[in-house]
């Protein structure tokens, strides 16, 4: 008998912070349980409080983790990353009304020492690789988005970054540039490129066929009594409503005491604030009639 009395709670507390929500018209579940046994890479033990930061931007962006979208990267004690695909963050800048496409490629120097922007990722033996470049351009904009990357801010001289240096640096500025045009939609999102992440790291893939069936059994193996943790109690992120990126600074500074200096665009703006548990979100001025 007290083995079925505790077969509910145990049930209750795998399924604990489960969300469901749609992208493209296909039903996506998240959960603590599958978020740390399927969508984390490395050796750290990801806490409450980050999981439900992971699970409240892939909602809020709808991203599908299980389409390598985005997932979680945690390491020792440190904090853990969320990495964000280059191709979940064109295909959100595609969907907005006034996207007009990019322009992308690499910084090169020749061996006369002339700096020059060159469009796509193919440079000469001759030419040292510098950087790379992006503008993406907005149908209400005048001026394109431009951003410029330094290849030895990002290059870490390892797995892909010692093959195709060209084709990673390009993918920074192409990301950097979409995130300025469009920080709204794009804000908090980092690829792997951009955070350092470790690429080759141990990480169980589910395929998206297979992933989020109405039936999911997630039984939890009992731990040994000294091995138990107390758990968290999981927070969702308050929505903090501002007219625009630059009053959230100022109740940033003056409410949090934060140093704002450092929040130099959206996205620093958006971490932020969910670091201390808040979801910024612009409203819009209603029009006097």
């Amino acid at each position: 008998m007290a083995n079925e009395n505790q077969t509910p709670a145990k049930q209750e507390n795998n399924d604990r912070a489960k969300v469901t929500y749609q992208v493209a018209g296909q039903d996506v579940t998240l959960s603590y349980k599958i978020v740390r046994d399927f969508l984390t890479k490395g050796n750290g033990n990801v806490s409450d409080q980050e999981l439900t930061q992971f699970i409240s931007i892939c909602k809020y962006n709808q991203l599908n983790p299980f389409l390598n979208e985005a997932y979680l990267v945690k390491f020792g004690n440190s904090p853990a990353s969320m990495i964000v695909s280059k191709e979940a963050l064109m295909k959100r800048a595609e969907s907005c009304e006034k996207y007009e496409g990019i322009q992308a490629g690499i910084i090169v120097q020749t061996k006369d020492g002339e700096i020059k922007e060159v469009e796509g990722c193919f440079r000469t033996d001759s030419e040292k690789l510098a950087g790379g470049w992006a503008k993406v351009y907005r149908s209400d904009r005048k001026y394109p988005i431009v951003a410029r990357v330094n290849l030895d801010e990002y290059d870490k001289k390892q797995s892909t970054w010692n093959e195709k240096k060209s084709t990673m640096i390009s993918k920074v500025a192409k990301v950097q540039a979409l995130r300025e045009a469009f920080p709204t939609q794009l804000g908090a999102m980092y690829t792997a490129e951009e955070q350092g992440a470790i690429e080759d790291v141990e990480f169980e893939e589910v395929k998206a066929k297979k992933a989020n069936k109405k039936e999911i059994s997630m039984s939890e193996p009992e731990l040994p009594q000294q091995d138990r943790q107390p758990k968290q109690e999981a927070k969702a992120l308050d929505p903090l409503k501002v007219s625009s990126m630059d009053e959230a600074k100022k109740i940033l500074l003056n409410d949090f005491g934060m140093d704002v200096n450092a929040l130099k665009d959206n996205a620093a703006i958006n971490q932020a604030a969910a670091s201390q548990g808040l979801e910024i979100i612009i409203e819009k001025a209603n029009p006097g009639f």
